[in-house]
């Protein structure tokens, strides 16, 4: 008894121990450390793995009956399932993968010191975008600070307004006869009517910065290059973000693409051609057949088939456009499902990364993980409803006790834990990742056994820019979350039952299993609650100073906290400073000041809509929101733990919804530094005091009842 006692104890501290390598290796953040840091915490994972699933296979499984057998191998196929595609990004980014922002920069003046001035179509396909989503991007194109471009409206709907729009905003306007082959038949038109040499891309929400092909153009040096992608960033903040008000605690679903995933990609040479905000050669296009119509991922399909040409395609990490996210939670999963089916579609074609020919091992495995991310989508459901066995069959679908857990599962998840959001360069929690997976398993695994089976889905652009009247469910994702929830009460009821009695061979662990599986249905069910929005226009969170003057010559000081096209939230030190409504506004230097007109008022907060704007000032205002270099700022979340602790306050006690000085916000850089420079950071941790903005001797007047916050103070990256 004595010898098993302490063999128990020595494996408890030899477990412990497997914790300090992580903790060591991550003290420095990844991108600052040497490359064997990285490589050291890929090896001891993917030790870690092969050792938990060993023991998974040879001691846990439960054999008490066929059924409990079953269940026991259906749950560890989907374990070691997950476990080993996950190894798989990580193997990937063994490799040195490039970061080409400072190489942007020496291409660049490279370029600009020769005689070379390259033509550039700029596409901009459109179907049913409302035109002020359209105008946006439009002037975004035209406000090129590259002079050699034109700009092409394609549209596919033949709106009399949007073929006025073009004309009155100087571009050249596009509807073909017949719309066949979705988006990519709408660019390969495009492609046939023009001529220049270059060819960008960018989707009707998707608003350029100024340099953007300035910043390109540089790669396209080099006669092999055929196609530079840049990442997309949004200007509004995601259904998940929004509805459980965690802008400020959780980065978009799509960073850890853009920051992480196609970096390492482009360490391999196969980088996925995101299908806008991207520049391309045109003799490359039409060496391939131009955009592949058969595919509904035209981009992804066309990107692997200028690779299997010998052409290369390379990434600048350098958010230099930003679009619109899906603005319900039902286009959110809409849009995700025809990803998947687009990309699982993408297997049977022969330019997809099965058949594709002239690529490397390394390569083709880039492109596969993309597949498999959207296989994994089955297994998740498996071990979203396996816990359910244990309360309503009464069985544990795995034999494990304390000591197991404490030696094989401790070690491996919590180097997990602590190392994948290191290793990601804090682009995706190790948890927090998890909430947009509940919401999406159900749906997904549907729309992956249609791709499986041959079907697709048709083609339907993402709605944009609409007014909600109403809150309210989408009930086809609802419904199934209900019914899940629903059973996981009833599952948890029946397991702390049979644990008050003592019938529980697994004891307090499946107590635990079974309350998180509850708690994520509930997360998910909160997360499916769209709020209503009045103003559809995105708002920005920014730390401003400001001046305010009337027409009498009165002026104020004030700190714009939020800004928007229609209007801004101001802040004054004092309720007196407020201006009247024939008042304006002006916070840089870089554009005219704004008439403003004040809408509502709640102590030194203040919120006004711009009065009706000229042509100049329209142009201005919507410079410095969407058009300026270094405009999107570089977020760092927070500590995971604490944005954890915030969705389980979402939960229990709700998020009111937006309104006038409680918006969904996305952070907005207020200065213009080029990212070339010093790449810009924003931390989004809890913010500092408005008031610290202002150093007056008189304290007397700082506001009581409302203090608002700003962003905290940007850090050099």
């Amino acid at each position: 008894m004595s010898l098993a006692s302490n063999a128990n104890q020595a494996g408890r501290n030899v477990s412990l121990l497997f914790l300090v390598l992580p903790f060591w290796l991550t003290r420095r953040p990844e991108a600052e450390s040497p490359i064997w840091a990285r490589r050291s915490l890929i090896f001891f994972i993917t030790g870690l793995t092969v050792r938990y699933l060993l023991w998974r296979f040879s001691y846990g499984l439960n054999a008490e009956s066929r059924l409990a057998l079953g269940l026991s191998l259906l749950l560890v196929v989907a374990e070691a399932w997950l476990l080993l595609t996950a190894l798989l990004p990580l193997w990937l980014s063994w490799r040195r993968y490039p970061d080409r922002r400072n190489q942007a920069l020496q291409l660049q003046q490279a370029w600009q010191r020769t005689a070379w001035r390259p033509s550039v179509d700029i596409f901009v396909p459109t179907y049913g975008e409302p035109p002020q989503v359209l105008e946006r991007t439009l002037r975004g194109c035209l406000g090129q600070t590259y002079v050699h471009t034109t700009v092409w409206v394609l549209d596919d709907s033949g709106r009399e307004e949007i073929e006025a729009l073009a004309l009155r905003l100087g571009c050249r306007y596009r509807h073909r006869p017949r719309r066949a082959h979705a988006k990519a038949g709408n660019l390969n038109d495009g492609l046939r009517h023009s001529q220049a040499e270059l060819v960008a891309v960018f989707d009707a929400d998707f608003i350029p910065q100024e340099h953007f092909l300035e910043r390109c153009i540089g790669f396209l040096q080099a006669p092999d290059v055929a196609l530079v992608q840049t990442p997309q960033s949004f200007i509004n903040a995601d259904p998940v973000m929004r509805n459980l008000a965690l802008e400020p605690w959780i980065l978009p679903d799509e960073e850890s693409f853009y920051r992480w995933i196609e970096p390492v990609r482009d360490g391999w040479g196969a980088v996925v051609c995101a299908g806008t905000s991207f520049l391309a050669r045109r003799e490359a296009l039409i060496q391939v057949g131009g955009f592949n119509e058969q595919a509904l991922s035209e981009d992804f399909v066309t990107g692997i088939a200028l690779r299997e040409h010998g052409w290369k395609l390379v990434y600048l990490q350098e958010k230099l456009s930003a679009g619109m996210a899906a603005e319900s939670m039902d286009d959110f999963v809409r849009q995700r499902q025809r990803w998947a089916s687009g990309t699982l579609q993408s297997l049977w074609l022969a330019s997809g990364p099965l058949r594709a020919r002239n690529l490397s091992l390394g390569q083709r495995l880039s492109y596969l993980e993309g597949v498999l991310h959207w296989l994994n989508t089955l297994p998740r459901l498996i071990l979203m409803l396996m816990p359910l066995s244990v309360g309503l069959l009464g069985i544990v679908p795995l034999q494990f006790n304390s000591e197991a857990l404490i030696q094989h599962l401790l070690p491996l998840w919590g180097t997990v834990l602590l190392s994948i959001g290191w290793l990601n360069r804090g682009s995706r929690a190790a948890l927090l990742s998890e909430l947009t997976s509940w919401v999406l398993t159900i749906p997904l695994t549907l729309t992956v056994i249609s791709g499986v089976l041959g079907k697709t889905l048709g083609f339907h652009v993402t709605p944009k820019d609409r007014r909600r009247d109403r809150a309210g469910w989408s009930w086809r994702l609802t419904l199934p979350l209900l019914v899940l929830s629903a059973l996981n009460s009833v599952n948890l009821i029946r397991v702390m039952q049979t644990l008050l009695i003592g019938a529980n061979p697994a004891g307090s662990i499946t107590l635990i299993w079974a309350s998180l599986n509850l708690l994520g249905t509930l997360i998910a069910l909160r997360a499916c609650w769209d709020p209503a929005v009045q103003d559809p226009s995105p708002w920005f969170e920014v730390n401003k100073r400001a001046t305010t003057e009337t027409s009498r010559g009165d002026q104020g000081e004030c700190v714009v906290t939020a800004i928007s096209e229609s209007g801004a939230e101001l802040w004054f030190e004092a309720p007196l400073s407020s201006p009247a409504n024939n008042a304006r506004l002006q916070w840089t230097r870089e554009m005219p000041s704004l008439p403003l007109t004040v809408i509502a008022t709640a102590g030194s907060r203040q919120l006004v809509h711009w009065a009706a704007l000229n042509e100049k000032q329209t142009c201005a205002l919507l410079h410095w929101l969407y058009q300026r270099p270094g405009c999107w700022p570089q977020r760092t979340p927070p500590k995971e733990w604490m944005a954890l602790l915030m969705v389980l306050k979402r939960l229990l006690a709700g998020s009111p919804p937006p309104r006038p000085f409680q918006r969904s916000l996305v952070p907005l850089s207020a200065t213009n530094d080029y990212p070339h420079r010093h790449e810009r950071s924003m931390n989004l941790t809890p913010p500092a005091p408005l008031r610290t903005l202002f150093r007056r001797k008189n304290r007397s007047r700082r506001p009581r009842k409302i203090t608002p916050t700003l962003p905290a103070q940007h850090t050099q990256g």
